[in-house]
């Protein structure tokens, strides 16, 4: 591990102090990729860097990973929290999702549903999602509203825009719900950087600018789910003519980004 990260790692001992270790040396990420760094922190609200492997193997990816993107359905979906940290307490209040099947945006065969957090919502995100305390009062909680999703995305591969931010959310609630969303996961913000490699901003905004995608409903689930679904829509003959067409091949794709290798 530390050879392929250009480091290096020696044994040192102090008898003095009858004290031994083992010292690192690991270079320091170069000026362009701080940049980089930089740029992606400030380009969008929701950092890229959430404790969840999108690339994880599981039964049902591997049932499908082989089959063409053409073939599959797809559950396009997007989360409202009351903030960024999941596991500092951060609470899903709202998800939206829809489905593309056959290459078709099913707007009508969609899932809206606010949640009560079981907390209060703080006033300086109030703006960002514009759901306010009055709005969740009364409503489902997410034990009761994540079974439904659920069902919602069965048999489907789920997409989201960062999606390592949505699924940490998911993935905090399995030991409440019972409920292992293990299904594969494309992200479209990995596969535009990789269709456009080149490009200073993968924001959600940004990519449906280059594809003349109106936004409406922005930083709502459902709107913002809508846009996602667009988008993937877009990127999907891109990949295809870079020779991207499988499963496999956008995960292992969209795997090799640099985006895809940020870790803080």
């Amino acid at each position: 591990m530390v050879e392929r990260h250009g480091g290096e790692m020696w044994f040192e001992r102090e008898r003095i102090r009858h004290e031994a270790f083992f010292r690192f040396l690991l270079p320091l990420a170069s000026v362009q990729e701080q940049l980089e760094a930089t740029q992606i922190l400030q380009n969008d609200s929701r950092p890229e860097y959430y404790d969840f492997d999108l690339f994880q193997t599981t039964d049902q990816t591997s049932a499908l990973d082989d089959r063409l993107l053409s073939d599959l359905s797809f559950t396009v979906f997007d989360t409202e929290t009351t903030g960024l940290n999941p596991s500092d307490g951060d609470e899903i209040i709202q998800i939206g999702a829809a489905r593309i099947v056959n290459g078709k945006l099913l707007k009508q065969e969609s899932f809206e549903q606010l949640v009560n957090p079981g907390r209060l919502i703080p006033a300086a995100t109030i703006p960002i999602h514009g759901i306010t305390q009055d709005m969740v009062q009364g409503k489902p909680p997410i034990t009761d509203v994540l079974p439904a999703f659920y069902a919602f995305a069965q048999d489907t591969v789920l997409v989201a825009h960062n999606a390592a931010f949505d699924m940490k959310f998911l993935q905090m609630q399995e030991k409440h719900t019972g409920l292992v969303f293990s299904h594969p996961v494309l992200d479209t913000l990995l596969l535009s950087a990789v269709v456009h490699p080149n490009q200073e901003s993968h924001r959600l905004e940004a990519i449906a600018e280059r594809f003349n995608i109106t936004v409406q409903g922005r930083h709502t689930a459902l709107g913002d789910a809508f846009v996602t679904a667009e988008v993937w829509l877009r990127l999907l003959p891109l990949l295809q003519a870079m020779g991207i067409t499988t499963l496999r091949q956008a995960r292992e794709a969209a795997q090799k980004t640099y985006y895809a290798r940020l870790k803080y």
